[in-house]
């Protein structure tokens, strides 16, 4: 099971598909579209940030038990990086105390079923696609979602640079399992299609490496 990670507009759906694609395996995507709780929590984040992350924590808990099932599956958000997200909520005064210890306690209890088999306890690799808050912005809008435009809420602006900021050290700190990085500037894999190969190979090799493999 691979799970990618990335601040909004990484290029995680895109990734995801094209990683599931090459390995001939299914992708799980985070529900956006279809989300009706989002659009209220960009409307009103005080009201809504936590009733938010408690949808994408029992939708990532879905994903992740079904990917379980079969090799090579691809995540484009997993519950790994779902606590660097509330809590950033919380620190910007959108969540109770209250809210953040239920939030805490349920986390750990779903954790604490995932390893559903002992060969299966963790993702077998994490990708992190890094990129520049510059560029962030320009996915953000270049996608188009009305509720994600800074036109929309001047205000997101300091929650876009402070989320792209906190993904740094998460992803130092992630030690679920093994994990690469992706530089998403300098490797344009959505629109350049030698830089897709290289993430191509880049993840395959990093495969290969984790199953004591040798990629020819």
């Amino acid at each position: 099971m691979i799970v990618l990670a990335g601040t909004i507009g990484a290029g995680k759906s895109s990734l995801t598909a094209m990683l599931a694609k090459r390995l001939n395996s299914q992708a799980f995507y985070e529900s956006i579209d279809d989300n009706e709780v989002l659009p209220l929590f960009y409307a009103n984040p005080e009201q809504y940030a936590f009733l938010l992350q408690i949808y994408f924590l029992n939708r990532r808990f879905e994903s992740i038990k079904q990917a379980m099932k079969d090799d090579d599956n691809v995540l484009d958000r997993s519950i790994y990086e779902d606590s660097l997200l509330f809590h950033l909520n919380a620190d910007l005064g959108r969540a109770t105390e209250i809210e953040v210890k239920v939030y805490d306690e349920l986390l750990a209890n779903m954790m604490e079923e995932l390893p559903f088999a002992a060969e299966k306890k963790h993702p077998d690799l994490l990708v992190h696609i890094k990129v520049s808050f510059k560029t962030m912005l320009e996915r953000i809008q270049k996608r188009g979602r009305e509720y994600e435009q800074l036109e929309f809420d001047p205000s997101l602006y300091d929650y876009y640079e402070e989320l792209n900021r906190r993904y740094d050290s998460w992803y130092d700190n992630y030690n679920e399992s093994p994990k690469i990085q992706i530089d998403g500037d300098r490797h344009n894999f959505v629109e350049d299609p030698q830089a897709q190969e290289y993430v191509m190979r880049l993840v395959e090799e990093k495969l290969a490496e984790i199953r004591g493999n040798v990629v020819i």
